[in-house]
Order: structure tokens, then sequence, then C-alpha cells
């Protein structure tokens, strides 16, 4: 295998696993932190990741296409060792606030990269698809280890992703020159012309193109599907607290990944065309929403396999447009991390007046009408 390839394949596990080994404790993270946000102190601990990303997204992806892929790659995995440090020794829930905006920051400095990497290969639905494997696979035993883990030591998960971040940054150091001139070491991954900075500003005016109304179904499903995803992850530890134990509630999350990885892998071996792929997914992705508030986990298994089916087929349509793959699966992560930080904090303001059951009806119901949006595939024309 590529050596870029694997390293990109690891980091995705242990990135995504960090991130998820805090959820399922989210309520008692809040405690121990003396919170000054009351209740709604989980959902900022669960949103400041997203809201990193969110925010970094973009200008990530546009320098990674300036200054290359491999660098930003390095950023990613360094940023979250250095964010798993200060989660695992902090108990102040600012900092635990702004380490985990840290963590959410090198997620966005790593995905663009990577799906930019992946997307210029031979066979790009595949290594997509083997690629959101491997970061639902993290995703998934993060919330089953932290679930599993809470009652022997509470940030159990949280120290074995923090080292396992931190031995691949040690790995990172042993080879930064090849990273940071990877032209010298032949890498297809160099910067090919380093004096081109200045065009930045004009990659940010292309983005007006790619949200052009012929793209729009595409964007809009996949921040509803996210958000989807947002609302009942960062809400069901609280909703769920006195009526499954912790286990059971890691368990459930974790089957939402675990099918995702699966039903991601198998949709991009499959000859269908994206918009199909979309339509299925977020289908199934609704029904889960639904299912949840009531059967934990069929209904979190079948929101998983869903997204794992839709977040294949939106990738590889966006992945088709003829313009720069990192600005392009920038804006595409955006849209995804936008659905994760957003949904849940606009869904925080209606927790005074309407209980977690309704709230969790009308996400579900949101969710479904994403499958009446038109031209849920890529304008491949569009041509910046």
């Amino acid at each position: 295998m590529n050596p870029n390839r694997l390293l990109i394949y690891v980091a995705a596990f242990t990135i995504m696993g960090l991130s998820n080994a805090v959820i399922p404790i989210l309520p008692e993270l809040a405690d121990l932190s003396h919170s000054p946000a009351g209740g709604f102190a989980s959902s900022l601990l669960f949103s400041a990741y997203f809201l990193g990303a969110l925010g970094t997204m973009l200008p990530f992806g546009i320098l990674a296409d300036r200054f290359g892929n491999l660098k930003f790659i390095g950023l990613g995995i360094v940023l979250t060792a250095i964010s798993g440090l200060i989660i695992l020794l902090s108990e102040n829930f600012w900092i635990l606030l702004i380490s985990r905006f840290i963590e959410g920051s090198a997620c966005g400095a790593f995905l663009p990269a990577a799906f930019a990497i992946l997307s210029k290969l031979r066979n790009p639905g595949r290594y997509i698809g083997e690629l959101t494997f491997l970061f639902n696979a993290g995703l998934a035993a993060g919330a089953f280890l932290s679930g599993l883990l809470a009652d022997i030591y509470l940030k159990g998960a949280i120290l074995i992703f923090t080292v396992m971040t931190s031995l691949l940054t040690v790995y990172l150091f042993s080879k930064r020159r090849q990273i940071i001139y990877p032209e010298i070491t032949g890498s297809s991954d160099s910067l090919q012309d380093s004096g081109e900075f200045r065009k930045t500003y004009r990659e940010i005016r292309k983005i007006k193109a790619l949200l052009a109304r012929d793209n729009f179904g595409l964007w809009l499903s996949a921040f509803l599907l996210n958000g989807a995803i947002g609302v009942l992850v960062a809400y069901y530890p609280d909703y769920s607290l006195g009526i499954i134990t912790k286990a059971q509630l890691g368990i459930s999350i974790s089957s939402l990944y675990i099918c995702a990885m699966i039903s991601s892998l198998l949709a991009g071996r499959f000859k269908v065309k994206e918009e199909a792929l979309i339509r299925l997914g977020i289908g199934f992705s609704a029904l889960g929403a639904l299912s949840a508030i009531k059967y934990p986990l069929l209904g979190f298994s079948s929101l998983g396999g869903g997204s794992g089916i839709a977040t294949v087929g939106l990738a590889l349509a966006v992945a088709r447009m003829n313009t720069n793959k990192g600005l392009v699966m920038g804006l595409f992560n955006t849209t995804i991390y936008a659905g994760l930080s957003l949904a849940p904090i606009i869904a925080g303001f209606f927790t005074d007046f309407l209980s977690f059951e309704k709230m969790f009806i009308a996400n579900g119901c949101i969710l479904a009408g994403a499958l009446i949006l038109k031209d849920l595939s890529a304008d491949r024309n569009i041509n910046i």
C-alpha cells in the first residue's frame, strides 16, 4: 500500500476515535467541570468540536491546494494529539471547550486534504469508501470504549486515543523531511508552484460558482443529513439517563458508525449513480432517526447505515466537479460540519419547551424532507 494512503487511513481512525471518545460522557464532563452553562453545557462541548471543523475546513482546503495536502495531514494529527492531552488533564469547562474547538480544527486540516489525495487516485470510489469505513470505525471505537470504560476511568477512552495520536506524531517527526519537502522524495502531492499564494483570493471567488443553484440540493442534503445525526448524538446521552446504561449507550452510538463503516465500504464498490446512493441513504437515515426514540440500537444502526451510503454518494458527486479538489472537498466537509455543529445549537433553543422525544421526531421529519430535493448530483459541466 502507498505509505501516504496508509498514513491517512491510520490517522483517520485515531482522529475520529478521539473525537467520539467524549460523546457518551458529555453530561459527566460538564458536571465535573462545574459548567456555568447549566444543562446546555453538554451540547456546547459537543458542538465546539464541529464549530472548530466548520470554521477551518474551507480555508484549510484552499491552503492545502497551495502548499500540499500532506502538510495538512500532519497538522491535523499534531493538533489532535495536543487537544487530547488537554482534555485528558483538564477539568475546567472553558479549557475543555477550547480544546474541543482545537480538536475540530485538526479535523478541518485533515479531512479535505485526505479526500483530495484519495480523489486523485485511479479508483476514487473505492478509496473514499475505505476512508469513510475507517473514520467510522474510529468513531465507533471511540464511543464503544468510552461507554465501556466510563465506570472504571471516566477518561479511559480519551487516554487510549491520545496515546495513539501521540505515537503518530512521533512518526511524523521522523518523516518530517518527506512531508515538508515532498518533491524531494518524488511524491505526487507536491506543490506545483509555491508562488501561487496570491491566487488564494481568487480561489475563494470560485465558491460562488460551486454554490450555484444546480448544486444547492447536494449541499443542503449533506447539511440536513449530518444535522440530524448531530442532534441525535448530542442530546441522546441526556435523554437516555436512567433509561439505559453507559455501556448500552456506547454500544448504541457505536452501532451508528459500525453500520456506516459497512455500508460505505459496500457503496464505494458498486457502480450505482450518485443520486440513487444519496436518496437511498437519506431514506434509511430518516427511518433510523425516528426509530432511535424507542429502539436505540435499531435506530442508530439504520441511521448509520443510511449515512454511510449517502456520504459516499455525496463525496463521489462532489469529487466529479471540475475544480481544485482541496477547495471542493473543503466546501463539502464544511457543509457536513455545519450540520453537525449548528443543528444541535439550534435544537438547544427548543429544549425549554419541547421534550427530547418531540425534538427527535421533528429532527427525523426534517431529514425525511430532504428526499423531495431535486438535483442531488453535481453539475459536472462547471468550469472554474
